[in-house]
């Protein structure tokens, strides 16, 4: 269990070291997650106050459902991204990794009534995949968690109207691959709607093609998807991180 805790603080420090890198932090704002194995459901979120590129494996605060801190009683977490992430670990056990960002794209694309358009290569990869949750204020009313999670559903894209992104994973690295997808496919919409041009979208049939095959590029187990690896991307990322700057392992 120490062994598996270790690697998934070091994974859930790399990505917030690569939301600083790509510049999808904010302030001190802004949280992703990781639920721990075994029968307890406590996962791990960033202290509260510290920058992304501070965060480390070892300062990362592990929690329970109720957001009591488990260790260090000197630490503190954001209310809000308590209620956000709690929410969909209780409700989806099965997700390992929960990232949420606040990007202009993502926040301008939760404030357009259509929402992810299926117009790049990208978004066609989520056709039909994404789920909308209407904005109910900062997030720190417990009773709005059992709607955010019914609103997820079985889906692992949010888009939080007003508000921003969210994406889920089995494993940390699917849940960043889907954000950096997410985000790339907003910022393309953006884009092009600022052209003024008719918008091309593909037919039913491409789109539900695009879907089921964009997903086989995030299998967790090699042999399934693309590569014989299961998360090549997310391991190229995370030696970029080690080449830059490894001490968000520490």
């Amino acid at each position: 269990m120490e062994a598996q805790e270790q690697h998934l603080r070091s994974e859930l420090a790399a990505v917030y070291r690569l939301l600083h890198h790509y510049g999808w932090d904010e302030l001190i704002w802004t949280h992703s997650t990781v639920r721990l194995p075994g029968p307890d459901h406590h996962f791990l979120i960033n202290p509260y106050g510290l920058r992304f590129d501070e965060v480390t494996a070892s300062n990362l605060v592990k929690v329970d459902p109720d957001g009591n801190i488990l260790g260090d009683p000197a630490q503190e977490i954001n209310p809000a991204g308590f209620v956000i992430h709690s929410a969909i670990h209780m409700m989806r056990p099965d997700l390992r990794c929960i990232i949420h960002t606040h990007t202009l794209a993502g926040m301008a694309i939760a404030a357009i009534g259509s929402g992810l358009l299926p117009i790049s290569m990208y978004a066609l990869g989520y056709d039909n995949q994404v789920s909308y949750h209407d904005f109910e204020g900062p997030s720190l009313d417990l009773d709005e968690r059992a709607r955010l999670g019914q609103n997820l559903g079985d889906n692992n894209v949010l888009i939080l109207r007003n508000h921003g992104l969210l994406t889920c994973g089995h494993t940390v690295a699917q849940a960043f691959v889907r954000m950096f997808r997410l985000e790339r496919a907003c910022q393309v919409q953006l884009a092009a709607q600022a052209t003024g041009a008719k918008l091309v979208i593909p037919s039913d049939e491409v789109r539900k093609k695009s879907a089921a095959l964009s997903d086989k590029f995030l299998s967790t187990q090699g042999g399934d998807g693309y590569s014989r690896l299961p998360n090549p991307e997310f391991d190229a990322l995370m030696r970029l991180l080690d080449k830059q700057d490894p001490s968000y392992r520490d």
